[in-house]
């Protein structure tokens, strides 16, 4: 292969890309995800290339980049893993995959659970899909139990994965569960131990989700998503449920859509066993988190 034959190809797959309506830096980011490759590389189309991508590397790039612009399957899922924080994560179909602005939630428990009882104690992600969460939690609390329930076995088995590429299973005890919600933590009878609840749970209104963007309503797990007539199904259970799992300030937090946060307050105040209810904006400005404790 020469470095016309893959320049080549990689001006018309950018050409196909704006056509297509397909941001032209997942090209870049494919490419640099699949070869070893930098960016440098290919903003000075380097001579590099010739021998760094082979012509079977070449057609594995063009194979996948077609079904990134014919099928509109995500980048992610094509290229089979994403970083999201510091962690490499793996990600099929079977999972959502983790948005940037998720990571948010992380920090915000960070500034908020400083307390030792917090360091220690035990914490659980609810619907932890690739894991992404509760191996952060298990990062930032290395003393901490760490429990990570979810619905689809098939999304617990990539998590376990990811808790294992991410050297978590060995340092840090993350108790992958089966189930709905709270249900495997009460028949582990752990009613009043747990320091902090974490969920991004599905908060889109069952009639807008068919119509998202084609990557994730073509191909994204709608059980991750759909969150009911108003989208706010799930976060009233985790709303509901979590006082009888929480001690005494211990630590709530969720995910929500943009638009939600006043009704999700408006939940945690109706309930009236949080105090300390906070609003958390993402990177965007968006309200895009709610926090509270127990009284």
């Amino acid at each position: 292969m020469s470095i016309i034959d893959f320049y080549e190809w990689y001006d018309l797959c950018l050409s196909a890309a704006q056509k297509s309506n397909v941001p032209s830096f997942e090209l870049d980011w494919l490419i640099l995800r699949l070869t070893h490759l930098d960016k440098l590389d290919l903003r000075l189309r380097s001579p590099n290339i010739t021998q760094k991508v082979t012509p079977e590397l070449l057609t594995k790039l063009d194979q996948l980049w077609q079904k990134r612009l014919h099928d509109r399957l995500p980048v992610q899922y094509l290229a089979g893993s994403v970083t999201w924080r510091d962690l490499d994560l793996q990600v099929t179909p079977a999972v959502l995959i983790p948005r940037p602005e998720t990571e948010l939630i992380i920090d915000i428990v960070a500034e908020h659970c400083q307390d030792m009882i917090y360091q220690k104690g035990v914490w659980i992600d609810l619907g932890t899909g690739s894991g992404a969460i509760a191996i952060a939690l298990a990062q930032h609390f290395p003393d901490a139990q760490i429990y990570a329930v979810d619905v689809s076995e098939s999304a617990l088995e990539i998590a376990k994965i990811n808790a294992n590429i991410n050297n978590q299973i060995n340092k840090q005890k993350i108790q992958f569960h089966h189930g709905i919600w709270f249900e495997p933590l009460a028949k582990l009878n752990l009613q009043n131990q747990l320091v902090g609840v974490v969920s991004n749970p599905p908060y889109i209104p069952s009639d807008e989700v068919l119509n998202l963007q084609p990557e994730v309503a073509k191909h994204e797990p709608h059980s991750a998503l759909d969150g009911g007539i108003d989208g706010l199904d799930d976060i009233r259970e985790l709303v509901n449920v979590a006082p009888a799992f929480l001690i005494s300030g211990g630590f709530w937090i969720v995910e929500m859509m943009a638009g939600q946060a006043e009704i999700v307050r408006s939940l945690l105040r109706a309930n009236g066993k949080y105090k300390n209810i906070q609003i958390h904006l993402d990177y965007s400005g968006i309200e895009r988190f709610v926090s509270a404790q127990i009284n």
